[in-house]
């Protein structure tokens, strides 16, 4: 579904360091190494939001994207509710998990920072996306949510590919078939 080689991202300059690797349907592979190294920059580069100064992506024919952002954008005082905007983005199709579902009929805009959080994996996981790209998934998660979130991966990964940005090893390991570690390849 994916594949970089020797892929150097960034914006007006290189971060990343050149990067190699592929993810296929039913992987989950994971991006690791230190603030400012590029994770995320690689993930906008895959999108066509960050530049590529060399090296290549190469993307499958078709592919179709699901993406959920570090901080996901959380308008104020939207009179929205958690299933409402799931129908919305087209993510209604599947079952949300039970900790999720209490939650839907609230407005999006009552809920916690983590509760917005999961809704938005799920939106993202549940959409059409064949590639997910998940820049950081557990930020403003609780220990609970992450339980939850890292079910919800697995759940979705036999039909899926993914990549995923963490700074937090113990849910990249539990998650991920793989991890690639741009600390050692930057050496």
């Amino acid at each position: 579904m994916l594949t970089l080689v020797d892929a150097v991202a960034g914006y007006t300059v290189p971060v990343s360091p050149p990067t190699s690797f592929s993810v296929t349907r039913g992987e989950v592979v994971g991006l690791a190494g230190p603030n400012g190294i590029g994770k995320s920059t690689l993930l906008k580069a895959v999108l066509g939001t960050a530049s590529l100064f060399a090296g290549r992506i190469e993307r499958a024919p078709g592919t179709r994207f699901g993406y959920l952002s570090q901080q996901p954008v959380r308008l104020p005082e939207v009179p929205l509710s958690g299933s409402e905007l799931l129908a919305a983005l087209g993510a209604d199709r599947l079952t949300p998990p039970t900790r999720l579902a209490e939650k839907l009929a609230a407005r999006i805009d009552r809920l916690s920072g983590g509760e917005y959080q999961l809704l938005m994996l799920w939106a993202t996981l549940a959409g059409d996306g064949d590639l997910i790209l998940l820049d950081e998934p557990t930020n403003n998660l609780d220990a609970g949510h992450i339980r939850t979130a890292a079910d919800e991966i697995a759940a979705a990964r036999p039909q899926r590919a993914m990549l995923v940005v963490s700074h937090d090893r113990a849910f990249l390991g539990a998650v991920c078939s793989r991890i690639v570690d741009l600390e050692v390849l930057h050496g």
